[in-house]
C-alpha cells in the first residue's frame, strides 16, 4: 500500500476485504455449482450411451456390474431390460421405455446446458466486478496501468 490519507487507507482495505470474502467466494461457488451441473450431463450422457448399447444388442435380459459404492461391485441380473428406471430429480424415479428414456435424457441435457450457460455468465460478471473494484483500487493508490501484456489473470 501506498502511504497516502488514512482514509484512503481505509477505502482501500474495505476494498481489498469486499474482493477477498465476497467477489472471489461468490465466483468458486458459482464455478462449484457450472461443475456438478457439468457433472449430472455427463451422468445422464453415460445413461443415453448405456441404453443406445442396451438397443444395438437386442436383447431382452441383462447382465451387468452395479456399484454399490466405494468403487464396491456386484454382478447383476436383469429379467427384462425393455424398460428402465430415471432419477428425474427431488429422489423421484420414472419407469421409461427405452425411446421415452432417451427422449428425456435429450430434454434434461438441453436444460442443463442452458443452465451451465447461465452459470458462466454470471461467473464473467463476477470476474468483471473483480476487475473494476481491482482497477478502483489502482486508481485509490496512484498507481500507473500496467501494459496489456504484463498484466495477468484475475482467477
Amino acid at each position: 500500500m501506498t502511504s497516502g490519507t488514512p482514509g484512503i487507507d481505509e477505502k482501500v482495505l474495505q476494498y481489498e476485504t469486499f474482493i477477498s470474502e465476497v467477489l472471489r467466494q461468490d465466483l468458486q461457488k458459482v464455478l462449484e455449482q457450472r461443475d456438478a451441473v457439468y457433472e449430472k450431463i455427463a451422468q445422464y450422457l453415460q445413461l443415453k450411451n448405456t441404453i443406445q448399447s442396451i438397443q444395438e444388442t437386442d436383447s431382452k435380459e441383462l447382465k451387468t456390474d452395479v456399484d454399490l459404492g466405494c468403487n464396491f461391485y456386484v454382478q447383476a441380473h436383469v429379467p427384462d431390460a425393455s424398460k428402465i428406471c430415471v432419477a428425474v430429480g427431488y429422489g423421484f424415479f420414472v419407469e421409461f421405455t427405452h425411446a421415452e428414456a432417451l427422449k428425456f435424457i435429450e430434454k434434461k441435457t438441453n436444460q442443463l446446458t442452458e443452465y451451465t450457460e447461465v452459470l458462466t455468465k454470471d461467473a464473467a460478471k463476477i470476474k468483471a466486478n473483480i476487475r473494476m473494484v481491482l482497477e478502483g483500487l489502482r486508481e485509490l493508490q496512484g498507481l500507473k496501468d500496467l501494459s496489456e501484456t504484463r498484466r495477468r489473470e484475475v482467477l
